[in-house]
């Protein structure tokens, strides 16, 4: 069947405004220790669901009345599931308590402050989690009916997050980190002793730092089920690689070594790149190379790791959970053209030859198992997924160099359907990534999605400063922030345009958060090389940001720009609100009424410079909106804005 022909950026698209706003996201899922029931957290518009599935049966809700969202920070940390019962952060900030059998939630925390990252006791008496209050973090603990009064447990560091306990229950392990280090940049690892009191209390004891310091960031301990080692992911070595601590023996051990990561930006609470085999003899763990995510498992007694082929479909991989009752594992998996999905795998190991079967005389010294075809069962759908993948695009890996002559990394989706073509090249949208400390993986991309089956192509930068291409790249953005990232964006940008695959005169910038100052820094830095830029509540004033924001990222700029007063001059060079006036290119502006990262008042200041100089522009304002979309009719009418924008100064411009 041939192609009709229509312009680049006309074409009809199944991903109307309206489908991108019924999306479902998929945030963590677990598994009870005791049931082996699932249970995982959906977020519908601006609430957030808990559901379980037992064995065979129906999935359910569990949480009706209560939006669970843990508020922690950038959030994240939403729950935890133990002894058949699923603790969970309430919209007040207290932790609650809910049977997995029925009934109905209760709190078991008071109501001040906000909880987040909560794990439960071996015992199942007692639950740690991270807290916030007036602006102190620690680490506290209660028992889980919440009879008892919660008591501190670690304090004294400006951050805590990630606690485990010892399966015996006499230590608990976590990470900590002060300002003005952000936890890419240096964390401890501490390991605590749990003593009790005359009333049979918890309470911390002698505290001790294993591994970590101000240049080397520690992520996810993890006990083994005997509790004989302690894993964590160090970057010590220059990428994200797993360790293994005996507790025994007070030694440490490498077990990874590829040029990959295997841990990820600790922006929220509750991330799991690995977990331990219920029978403690392996690890599973994700790889990320060159933003594509992979699954491994490492076996312990061959000290041999492979990667699991059947779950190869999916690209993009997080929050793995085992199961502690069989050789199962949960994860949420996505790919260019698969929106994401909750999955279980089932292992099934190859019968060995009985020459090769472990010595149960020498039960230490195992050999490599080889896996077979296990079951991968898909659980949860985050769309209907009506879209068929020949409208999806497929991202691809990419590099290029840099105005310096350095490696640039990132991903290319070009405009893609199985019944329209153009003529010409297509117009391309360079994206920019939030953070800046961050990357862009090789999943499904909904936004990017929404513009390729329209006719745009669209490159995602990982510029200089990402995570994911090693610890030394990620420094690159240190003191240079609005220089790699803008530098980076438009050589990619070039880099297209030189291999026939976009058009030089309908370039636009697109980015949210520090993305949307990469924006405002580009129009004002490059006024005439991009067609339009679209702006999501982008950071303007420099020192607004410093003054303003909240306690996760109030030193975060020491970093990337250098510390107040010394580095004043560096912060009015790099906020868009003093050089306003050289912007001369159409804008799309979009703000959160009540977003606390980045206040509204930074995109207003923008916006009245646009407005008094007659810059062609949209500004909309969205109640009730933070530091992103939740409402699904905030993101239709955000979708249908765009669009219109694009085709009124890029498509027909």
């Amino acid at each position: 069947m041939s192609k009709q022909k229509r312009a680049y950026g006309t074409w009809p698209s199944s991903l109307s405004p309206h489908q991108m706003a019924g999306t479902l996201r998929l945030n963590d899922v677990q598994w009870d220790n005791v049931s082996d029931t699932l249970v995982w957290l959906e977020g519908r518009g601006d609430r957030g669901v808990l559901v379980m599935q037992a064995e065979d049966e129906a999935a359910r809700d569990l949480t009706s009345d209560l939006s669970v969202r843990a508020r922690v920070g950038y959030g994240g940390g939403d729950f935890t599931v133990a002894h058949g019962h699923v603790y969970f952060a309430g919209p007040d900030g207290r932790l609650f308590r809910q049977a997995l059998s029925g009934g109905g939630a209760q709190p078991i925390t008071p109501a001040f402050g906000h909880a987040a990252a909560p794990r439960v006791s071996a015992d199942g008496q007692w639950l740690v989690y991270v807290h916030t209050y007036e602006g102190r973090d620690g680490l506290a603990l209660v028992d889980t009916r919440g009879s008892r009064w919660p008591v501190k447990l670690a304090y004294g560091t400006d951050f805590v997050m990630q606690p485990a306990w010892h399966p015996q229950g006499t230590h608990a392990a976590y990470i900590a980190w002060d300002h003005p280090l952000m936890p890419w940049d240096g964390t401890e690892l501490r390991l605590i002793q749990i003593v009790a009191d005359d009333q049979g209390t918890p309470q911390s004891g002698a505290v001790e730092t294993l591994a970590g310091d101000e240049h080397t960031a520690i992520f996810q301990p993890e006990f083994s089920p005997d509790g004989r080692h302690l894993a964590y992911v160090s970057d010590a070595s220059g990428w994200g690689q797993l360790y293994l601590y005996d507790l025994q023996d007070r030694a440490t051990r490498q077990i990874t070594r590829a040029e990959a990561e295997h841990a990820e930006p600790a922006w929220v609470q509750g991330v799991r790149v690995y977990t331990w085999a219920h029978d403690g003899q392996s690890i599973f763990f994700l790889r990320n190379e060159r933003g594509l995510i992979s699954l491994w498992r490492y076996h312990l007694g061959s000290d041999n790791a492979i990667r699991i082929s059947q779950i190869d479909g999916y690209t993009s991989l997080s929050q793995v959970a085992a199961s502690a009752q069989s050789d199962r594992i949960a994860l949420i998996g996505s790919a260019s053209q698969i929106p994401a999905r909750i999955l279980t795998y089932t292992l099934e190991p190859m019968p060995l030859p009985e020459a090769l079967a472990p010595n149960p005389d020498t039960p230490s010294v195992r050999v490599l198992v080889k896996e077979s075809p296990g079951g991968v069962r898909i659980i949860r759908r985050s769309s209907s997924e009506q879209v068929l993948p020949g409208q999806l695009s497929v991202a691809q890996a990419m590099t290029w160099t840099g105005h310096d002559g350095e490696t640039v990394h990132g991903l290319y989706s070009p405009p893609t359907s199985d019944q329209y073509q153009s003529v010409g090249l297509p117009p391309l949208i360079v994206q920019i990534h939030g953070g800046p400390t961050s990357q862009v993986t090789a999943g499904y991309n909904g936004r990017a999605q929404f513009f390729t089956s329209r006719g745009f192509a669209v490159l995602e930068v990982n510029y200089r400063g990402s995570t994911g291409y090693g610890r030394d790249y990620m420094l690159k953005l240190r003191s240079s922030w609005g220089l790699y990232d803008v530098e980076d964006a438009a050589s990619g940008a070039a880099h297209l345009v030189e291999q026939g695959l976009a058009d030089r005169a309908r370039l636009v910038i697109m980015g949210g958060s520090a993305g949307g100052f990469t924006v405002y820094q580009s129009l004002i830095d490059k006024p005439g090389f991009y067609k339009a830029g679209i702006c999501l509540y982008g950071v303007a004033n420099q020192f607004g940001l410093a003054m303003e924001t909240h306690k996760f990222e109030e030193r975060y700029s020491d970093s990337l720009l250098g510390p107040l007063p010394e580095a004043a001059d560096l912060y009015r060079a790099r906020s868009p609100f003093f050089h306003a006036d050289k912007i001369v290119d159409p804008i799309a502006i979009y703000q959160g009424e009540i977003d606390q990262v980045v206040p509204r008042n930074q995109s207003d200041d923008m916006v009245a410079s646009l407005r008094a100089r007659g810059v062609p522009h949209v500004y909309e304002v969205y109640e009730g909106e933070g530091h992103g979309w939740r409402k699904p009719e905030t993101i239709e009418t955000f979708y249908t804005s765009v669009l219109r924008f694009l085709q009124q100064y890029v498509v027909f411009a």
